[in-house]
Formats: C-alpha cells, sequence, structure tokens
C-alpha cells in the first residue's frame, strides 16, 4: 500500500540532485478513475509515484515458516509533456528501485536486500504486458495465464513464486480514489490481490526449498499524496481464515492525532468489498519494540476493534527485529498474525504491517 512508498526516501537521495518537474506537471489521482484489468496491472506513467508491491506469509513441507516482501517501485523524474526526442542514454524517464526482504520465524532472523537503477541500458524498466518491472535479475512477470511470477535472489538468498489471485481485485477507497491526506489531488489509484495463491520455492543460507502459502498484492498509483502535517502511518493487511480480508491505515499527524482522512477495506469471502472511514475502526498499540540501530520505538502489537462488523484482533509479531534500517529514513514492516472472533465465533489470520515515522520524518511525497 501506501506501502512501499518506503522506496521513494532512497529517490529523494538521487532526486536532490536532478531538476525535476513540478507537481502541476504530473496527473493527480482524483474522482472518478475506471479501473481496466490487466491494463491497470501495467505503469501509469502519467503519474510520478508508483509501486507494485507483494507480501506473503509461506510454509515449506517441514512446516518451517517464512515471511516475504517484494516491491518494485518507479519515480518519475521527467513528466509526459518532457518525454521522447532524445537518444540519450543519459536522459531517463524514471529512476527505479526495488526492495526484497525475508522473515525467517523459526530462525527469529531478519533479511533485507535493495537496489536502485537508471535503467539506461535497459537492465531495469517497466511495460505494459509481460515482464511488467524489473531491475537486473529481480522481475515481475504476468504470464499468459494470468498468474504473477516473481523472482529476486540476493547472495545466498532467493524467491522464485507464482501467485494467482483467487478473488477479484479489490478497489480501495471512495470513488476511485484513496485519499492520503486532505484536499483534490492528495489521494492514490489503489488496488490489491487480497488473496493470492501462492507456491515455488525459496532459497535461505544456500539451500532452496520449496513453499506453498497465501500472498497478498498491492499496486498503486499517485503524483503528490501527502501533507506537511503528517508525521507517518500505521498499515494492516490481514487474511482470515474465514475467507475475509482487511486493509487498514491511519495517517498519525506532527500533533499526535489522527489523521480523519485515514480509512481501510473489509473484503468479503465472496470478493465484495466495504469501505471502512476512520469512526469504523480502531487501533490502539499494546507493545512496543525499540530499534537498537535507530533508537525508534515501534508499535509491534495492537488491538484491532470494527464494532459494525463485530470483529475484534489481538495483532502481534512472530519476529519483532522487521526493522528496514535504510537511510535517510528507517521504517518496521513485518509479518504479523492475528487472533479474534467476528461475530463471537473465534477467527485467525496472518498479514503484514508498516510502520513509519517513528525513525525519523517521512519524505518525498508531498508537493
Amino acid at each position: 500500500m501506501l506501502t512501499l512508498l518506503r522506496t521513494v526516501w532512497l529517490a529523494c537521495i538521487f532526486l536532490a540532485a536532478v531538476a525535476s518537474a513540478s507537481a502541476a506537471e504530473w496527473l493527480p489521482a482524483l474522482n472518478g478513475w475506471q479501473y481496466e484489468f490487466p491494463r491497470d496491472h501495467g505503469p501509469h506513467e502519467g503519474f510520478k509515484t508508483e509501486w507494485w508491491y507483494f507480501t506473503g506469509d509461506l510454509h515449506d513441507e517441514s512446516g518451517r515458516r517464512l515471511g516475504y516482501e517484494l516491491t518494485f517501485f518507479r519515480q518519475g523524474i521527467r513528466p509526459p509533456s518532457e518525454r521522447g526526442g532524445t537518444t540519450s542514454r543519459f536522459v531517463v524517464d524514471d529512476l527505479k528501485f526495488a526492495h526484497f526482504a525475508l522473515t525467517d520465524v523459526g530462525g527469529k532472523r531478519f533479511h533485507f536486500f535493495q537496489k536502485t537503477s537508471r535503467g539506461a541500458f535497459g537492465e531495469a524498466g517497466f511495460s505494459a504486458s509481460g515482464k511488467v518491472a524489473w531491475i537486473d535479475d529481480w522481475s515481475l512477470t504476468i504470464e499468459a495465464d494470468g498468474a504473477f511470477h516473481l523472482r529476486a535472489a540476493s547472495e545466498e538468498m532467493a524467491v522464485d513464486l507464482s501467485c494467482v489471485s483467487g478473488k477479484q481485485w479489490a478497489i480501495h477507497g471512495a470513488d476511485g480514489v484513496s485519499q492520503k491526506a486532505a484536499g483534490a489531488g492528495h489521494a492514490s489509484h489503489y488496488y490489491s490481490g487480497t488473496r493470492m495463491t501462492t507456491g515455488g520455492s525459496v532459497t535461505l543460507g544456500g539451500r532452496a526449498v520449496a513453499v506453498t502459502g497465501e500472498s497478498w498484492f498491492d499496486h498503486e498509483w499517485a503524483s503528490n499524496q501527502l501533507a506537511a502535517e503528517q508525521a507517518g502511518w500505521d498499515w494492516f493487511s490481514l487474511q482470515l481464515d474465514d475467507g475475509s480480508e482487511l486493509m487498514l491505515y491511519q495517517m498519525r499527524l506532527r500533533d499526535g492525532s489522527i489523521d480523519p482522512v485515514s480509512s481501510g477495506t473489509f473484503i468479503a469471502a465472496d470478493g465484495t468489498t466495504r469501505h471502512l472511514s476512520r469512526g469504523d475502526y480502531r487501533l490502539t498499540p499494546v507493545r512496543f519494540w525499540k530499534s537498537k540501530a535507530t533508537g525508534a520505538n515501534y508499535p509491534i502489537a495492537w488491538r484491532v476493534e470494527l464494532p459494525s462488523l463485530a470483529l475484534a484482533l489481538e495483532v502481534s509479531t512472530p519476529v519483532e527485529a522487521q526493522e528496514l534500517d535504510a537511510p535517510p529514513v528507517s521504517y518496521w514492516e513485518g509479518l504479523i498474525e492475528a487472533t479474534g472472533t467476528r461475530g463471537g465465533k473465534a477467527v485467525r489470520g496472518h498479514g503484514y504491517l508498516e510502520l513509519t515515522g517513528y525513525a525519523g520524518p517521512i519524505v518525498g511525497l508531498g508537493k
């Protein structure tokens, strides 16, 4: 989701030395976007920022549990009005970024890798079909049968996974936009594959094992999401064992309050969606973990309550140390699990949690 807003922080390092176009030259995310698939799986070059984000909860044949994250990120440099007209490889339209992380639950270990590229020689890029996003040997490909194929490798770790959506695509927000701050255009176009059957292999410590499980896919594009008074966000994706899913986020303001534009989506077992406004849910932190690397105090356990759905969950993580220490901004992103009740019946689930703004200010997604 918001997620991966993350790699824009790395982009800021490069963009400080690059003359970028004014926000007015990029398309804003406005009401009325008509989603169309498979078209919208591809890049949206009229918008300045975009990401394709996968997380998953996997198990091998012995029951060993692994979490993964793989994200491809596009940061626009030249708006559509300035593209073309040159053959110079020193002039590129977008910067390309990718993050790859593995969580070894049994070993209580978290591994994180990143790549950046200008893509001047085709080593990184985006396309409307087939290989949608790639950077070196990391790639996201959409196969002819609609399956998403993910590949990433670093040293002795790798993923090679196929993800197939078991539901219709879930559209977040109201009237085609997911609002992130007050005012027109402070928003994104945002959809998810909330329950993707996943299989393939994970290599950890140089040893490849077959895995199966479930993944969550977010695709989001925007030009100007955040406002100056916002300090960070808390974002949840949860897949529950009754067949439903839940996405929630709250934007935290610098005065410690929660921005009223915060929202979420409940996805029923049959794929129908329900938009959730800020008043529909309560998120209460109940346990914290302090990073030795950054000093940030992250809320890694939560009480999640949705009275209108008779849903109450206790959310925690099996591995506390899942911080991505990536200056100039560090953040926590990791595997979580949930237990609770829905309509008086016991329910369990798993997912991912993203926490930003605790180790320093967020950068790069405003005007």
